[in-house]
């Protein structure tokens, strides 16, 4: 088994430990289907003559677990299942995870007879191995395909096969380990046996989520480290730019400091907007309607409307269309709509395939003359957009941002 599949496996044991909960009610507190208990011999297991327990054997086997568990743990179920044919004596062995997203079983580490089954899966509710975690315990079945006809269509014979819940005491099986042999074979030191090596399983498939967890927290805990250096680095520059911007537009130092002020406490709500999105990509996205909502509060727009659908905007977008956003909000609040006592913005955006298009409008104002020179508003966009536009209105300021 490579690690690509103990990886799937474990991502399912995670799952179905989260939907199988202890306390649910269990089948043996219901009657099972007659064709089901017709196939059920489990109380034959205490009657059968069984050899005396080999304790020495046993430990030996659960160290050579542990030494490929420790060295190899990919190759930790194989090796669990070819162990526990050799001790026990059976033809043929497997594995059986719960997909509970599916509601099915599926088969791992196949060995014997049935390994070109490898992969296949059975019904959680129509199969051994689901009345086997109902029970919660080692169950005994002769020709189970005389209750289950899915067996039999698959040209498959099964004498005897003993199964056990796959886990640990203290959280919910999450498969079965079961064993196939001719009829009259298992006894209670097989069963016995069979469910040490499944304790064994279960311990083995956590430790191995554990590890990959770590690996992988370790893993995001670097890429953020990255992500937060090249973003501070981002920071600096647009700061910088701000800075030169400014200087050359600005008369007085007193206008300077107003303006930059503003501009960086733009700058700042963008970044409380930004947010970590961690998949198999570590991005930083925001809102774009949150981040037009953030900007536009501290003027106090009553009369304002933004519509559009939601468009996540990674980091250096998000920046860049603070300062865009919060130098039109500027300027209609000094010489705008937002100078006036019912003036409102209406602000607008649509996606057409990779393309976004904002509309910023101004109404409720006396009309605005056209500006003289070129802004820090419209510079941004200009910089920042394949195109943008602005012209004065009656009611007011209209401008377009591709």
């Amino acid at each position: 088994m490579d690690a690509t599949n103990i990886d799937a496996l474990t991502r399912r044991w995670h799952d179905s430990a989260i939907v199988a909960s202890p306390g649910a009610p269990m089948r043996s507190q219901a009657r099972l289907p007659d064709s089901v208990a017709a196939v059920i011999i489990s109380d034959q297991l205490a009657n059968r003559r069984s050899a005396a327990p080999d304790f020495l054997r046993e430990k030996l086997a659960i160290q050579d677990l542990a030494e490929v568990m420790s060295d190899h743990p990919e190759e930790i179920l194989p090796r669990l299942v070819r162990t526990g044919m050799e001790i026990c004596g059976a033809h043929s062995a497997g594995i059986s995870i719960f997909e509970p997203e599916a509601n099915q079983f599926r088969w791992y580490a196949l060995a014997g007879k049935l390994s070109t089954f490898e992969g296949a899966t059975t019904p959680r509710n129509f199969s051994p191995c689901g009345v086997c975690l109902d029970l919660a315990a080692p169950i005994l079945m002769e020709h189970p395909e005389r209750a289950y006809d899915w067996i039999g269509d698959a040209r498959i014979t099964i004498p005897e096969v003993l199964l056990v819940p796959l886990g640990v005491k203290s959280a919910a099986a999450i498969g079965t380990l079961w064993l196939i042999s001719d009829a009259g074979h298992f006894n209670k030191e097989h069963a016995r046996v069979t469910a040490e090596l499944a304790a064994f399983g279960g311990m083995a498939l956590r430790m191995i989520q554990s590890e990959q967890k770590l690996a992988l927290a370790m893993q995001r805990q670097e890429t953020l480290m990255r992500e937060m250096s090249h973003r501070i680095k981002n920071l600096f520059s647009v700061a910088d730019s701000m800075v030169r911007m400014t200087a050359r537009n600005a008369e007085t130092k007193e206008e300077l400091a107003e303006t930059l002020s503003g501009r960086l406490h733009a700058l700042s709500e963008a970044n409380g907007l930004i947010r970590r999105s961690f998949g198999d990509d570590v991005a930083a996205v925001a809102n774009l309607g949150d981040l037009v909502a953030c900007i536009l509060r501290p003027h106090g727009v009553a009369t304002s409307n933004f519509n559009g659908p939601p468009v996540a905007i990674g980091e250096q977008a998000a920046d860049h269309l603070a300062l865009v956003f919060h130098e039109l909000a500027t300027n209609a609040a000094k010489y705008g709509s937002l100078s006036r006592d019912k003036g409102g913005i209406d602000v607008t955006w649509s996606v057409d395939a990779d393309r976004l298009e904002i509309d910023w409008t101004e109404t409720g104002a006396d009309a605005v003359a056209a500006p003289t020179s070129t802004g820090s508003a419209r510079s941004w966009s200009r910089q920042r957009s394949s195109g943008s536009a602005a012209e004065s209105t009656a009611p007011g300021l209209w401008v377009a941002s591709r």
